[in-house]
């Protein structure tokens, strides 16, 4: 089968590989259909995950069809339309009794990472029946893959964690794809004001189209004064890190008013500075977390009942055949006007 490998920091290739094979009772083999690329595979190209070793085919996300599965497996059959999970849980550890299933001792983040992930022609997903969501007939599958990872992600890590209310001012830092998907579930709460801080212009017209009540370009220096003035020198409620470098976490610090939250979504490679010295008497939480894709079940309902359309955040469609052409549009955003790339097995 063909997938694309990591091949060591900046390195990748679309390589012939052996098709994958049930290991355990609990796997299924699955025929990818539809695949996308996350800021996640960047980090890793970037050297930023060093969980990921030389070798790994790529990717977390997607849709297909069961093509085998192991005699443990009840919940699927070959032939059937199922949703990946980023996130596999074995469900009976004592996280995935606690739903942090991205903690799962024998799971959590592994597809991509240290298992072999999606971007190829077929994947094996540990614990198919607690990994794995199936589709209804006439979904559209390019809306489901955004259910993969980044709208739960965008929910949970940002939304979520954030405690978005009614009636409270929300900053969001970086318009890029997790970015506008917590911009989209964010308004499930009705916050009064939507702000998504972001240096691409283009991006940031994206936000206003989906929601945003005000954008900030942040290339001249003065979000933060210019945020404190839309806010009457208050700051947000709720901030959202959603780039994952140490300028846009400390953007966040210096935005956030007194007893609100920050809560970070990027994945941060280097050390960030927290500047305790400012931040010592303000009342504020800073919050983490791995995506646990528990809200996944709520949003594939919402996605059917058309209280979200992801396909909003679809600029691109690829072949698997292209996807080094999709890395290339994907890892030049600001050029290509790129959000999320869908990639065709």
């Amino acid at each position: 089968m063909k997938a694309l490998v990591y091949q060591g920091p900046a390195g990748k290739a679309l390589e012939v590989r052996p098709k994958p094979k049930i290991m355990v009772p609990s796997d299924a083999i699955v025929k990818m259909t539809k695949t996308t690329i996350c800021g996640t595979d960047l980090h890793i190209l970037k050297g930023d995950v060093p969980s990921c070793q030389p070798g790994r085919i790529l990717g977390h996300e997607g849709v297909g069809v069961i093509d085998s599965v192991g005699p443990a497996v009840t919940a699927f059959s070959p032939g059937d339309r199922v949703l990946i999970s980023c996130i596999s849980s074995c469900g009976k550890c004592a996280y995935c009794r606690r739903r942090m299933y991205s903690h799962c001792t024998t799971g959590g983040w592994i597809l991509g990472n240290s298992i072999n992930g999606t971007q190829a022609e077929f994947v094996r997903i540990p614990y198919a029946d607690t990994s794995l969501y199936p589709i209804p007939d006439g979904a559209d599958e390019e809306k489901l893959v955004m259910l993969s990872d980044i709208l739960p992600t965008g929910f949970e890590c940002g939304v979520l964690n954030g405690k978005v209310q009614p009636g409270s001012t929300v900053a969001i830092v970086g318009s890029g794809p997790i970015g506008l998907a917590a911009l989209l579930t964010a308004q499930f709460y009705s916050p009064a004001d939507l702000i998504m801080i972001d240096l691409d212009n283009n991006r940031l017209e994206v936000a206003r189209r989906l929601g945003a009540t005000a954008v900030i370009n942040s290339a001249n220096g003065e979000a933060v004064e210019t945020l404190m003035k839309m806010t009457g020198g208050r700051g947000a409620d709720t901030v959202i890190e959603a780039v994952g470098i140490p300028a846009t976490f400390e953007l966040c610090e210096k935005i956030v008013a007194p007893g609100g939250i920050i809560a970070n979504i990027g994945v941060h490679g280097t050390k960030v500075d927290l500047h305790l010295e400012n931040l010592w008497d303000r009342n504020i939480t800073i919050t983490t977390r791995l995506v646990d894709t528990v809200s996944t079940p709520m949003l594939l309902n919402s996605l059917r009942s058309n209280k979200i359309d992801p396909a909003l955040l679809i600029t691109h469609r690829f072949s698997l055949d292209q996807i080094l052409d999709a890395y290339e549009a994907f890892g030049h955003a600001a050029e290509t006007r790129a959000l999320k790339v869908i990639v065709s097995a």
